[in-house]
């Protein structure tokens, strides 16, 4: 079979009627889970080269259907990954696709690990902050997130720290909720490794947010 039959066979009706009605994004929905998709992918990873893997994810992203389109971020979410150009190539080209949380926070999570393993790749956001495509804005931040995680930055982890801060200050007057949500998430996750960062940040910027995202994003700080 191929891997869009495999993914076909696990396929619950029942389950897929459901899964639309959540995520609204007017596609095909198979209702095979994220532990069926991980089993799946996990095969298919070992069974083929990196240039086969890029070839499959591309193919899978192309039908449109929302397992499919996680799987293709599966396949491509690897810390080590040489050479790795051709498969952050790819994931740039998804971002435009993005119309979902969960297809894009799955292909964020792929593009986290071609930005860590070359952090010179965090200019190429530069301009994801400023598109018309409210899911581009977003992508920039989901995919930082490994910034906020270390507890003993280096001198070049604390300035992408700052920069990245500087992108969640430009988006702290964007009114769109899932804007909102992820400046907070990524003051809020940064807050639990350097809270005087985050706190300066809400000391300068909290009040351009919305009082949700002001609440979420100061959740780990102590009043």
């Amino acid at each position: 079979m191929t891997p869009l039959a495999d993914l076909e066979a696990l396929a619950n009706p029942e389950k897929a009627a459901e899964m639309l009605a959540y995520h609204k994004a007017p596609r095909r929905y198979l209702g095979v889970t994220v532990p069926q998709i991980d089993d799946l992918t996990d095969g298919w990873r070992a069974a083929l080269s990196l240039d086969d893997r890029i070839a499959l994810a591309a193919s899978l992203w192309a039908t449109d259907i929302h397992e499919a389109r996680i799987a293709a971020a599966k396949l491509l979410t690897q810390a080590r990954l040489r050479p790795d150009a051709a498969a952050w190539a790819l994931i740039q080209s998804w971002v435009p696709d993005f119309d979902a949380w969960a297809i894009a926070d799955h292909a964020s999570i792929a593009g986290q690990k071609r930005l860590t393993a070359d952090p010179s790749r965090l200019d190429t956001l530069d301009a994801w902050i400023t598109s018309p495509h409210m899911w581009t804005r977003r992508a920039a931040l989901v995919m930082t997130l490994p910034w906020t995680k270390q507890n003993h930055p280096k001198p070049e982890e604390e300035a992408a720290r700052d920069r990245i801060l500087g992108w969640c200050a430009t988006l702290a007057d964007d009114r769109d909720w899932f804007i909102q949500k992820a400046v907070a998430w990524w003051v809020r996750d940064l807050s639990k490794h350097d809270a005087a960062r985050a706190r300066a940040f809400l000391d300068t910027h909290g009040a351009r947010l919305k009082p949700f995202a002001q609440k979420e994003a100061a959740r780990h700080l102590s009043p």
